[in-house]
This record gives structure tokens, C-alpha cells and sequence, in this order.
């Protein structure tokens, strides 16, 4: 029986198929066929906040999976909000969309030039890994 330790240590080495940036959809729950992509991913949780590009504000996308936070007035003048709050989503319950046929596809790695590449499995063609501007690279 595997030690507590050794759990620990196989647990943090997990590979997830879906990285920040993808394009994705949603194949289980309330928001079933949306698409949208991974504003950011939980490797430890294995969960992701899937975000739709909002065409009215682009600055401000629409959350998917979201819940509704009541925000009550706390003084006189002040207004009472209703705000969506993204919620975490497994990462089985979404897909990623193939950029060469833009359909949901199954994700693979190989090695490519010395480096472990994704690639969609249904057209076979690499996924490009966007360079996430927040961290600078």
C-alpha cells in the first residue's frame, strides 16, 4: 500500500491536457456546448474557469459555469447587484477544440524536435501553445 508521501508525490506530477489560453467546450452540466476558452487552470484541483469572450465589452468576458452572487445595499444610495462569479469545472467535463477543423477533439502529446508537443487527435496537427502574457514569456 502506497504511503502517504508517495500519493503526495504522484498526485503533484499530473498532466493536464487542457492548459490556460485553449479554446474549449463544455461536454457535461448547466452550460453543455458553450464554448469559450481556460482563463486559468488548478492542476492540484484538477479544475479550470472556462470565460466566453464578450462581443458588447471585450474587456469584460462572460463567465461559464457561473453562480449568482447577491450583493445587498449596505448603505443609503447605494445599489443592490446581482454578479456572476465563475465556478471551477472539472477538467473532464471539457474538450478542446481542434484549431485545424475548429471541432471538440481528444488531446495527445508526442515529441516533436526534442520537445513533448499536444496535438489533436482528430486531425492530428499540433496545438500551439499560446504564451500567457501574464507571466511575461
Amino acid at each position: 500500500m502506497p504511503t502517504k508521501a508517495e500519493l503526495k508525490a504522484k498526485k503533484a506530477n499530473v498532466k493536464l491536457r487542457v492548459r490556460t489560453g485553449d479554446k474549449v467546450v463544455i461536454i457535461a452540466g448547466k452550460d453543455k456546448g458553450q464554448k469559450g476558452f481556460v482563463a486559468a487552470v488548478s492542476a492540484e484541483k484538477m479544475k479550470a474557469i472556462v470565460l466566453q469572450d464578450n462581443e458588447e465589452n471585450p474587456e469584460q468576458p462572460i463567465p461559464l459555469n457561473a453562480a449568482v452572487k447577491h450583493f445587498k445595499a449596505k448603505y443609503q444610495g447605494q445599489k443592490s447587484a446581482r454578479i456572476r462569479i465563475p465556478v471551477p469545472i472539472h477538467v473532464s467535463n471539457l474538450m478542446v477544440i481542434d484549431p485545424a477543423s475548429d471541432q471538440p477533439t481528444r488531446v495527445g502529446r508526442r515529441k516533436e524536435e526534442g520537445k513533448i508537443v499536444r496535438y489533436g487527435k482528430k486531425s492530428g496537427k499540433t496545438i500551439k501553445d499560446e504564451p500567457n502574457i501574464s507571466k511575461g514569456e
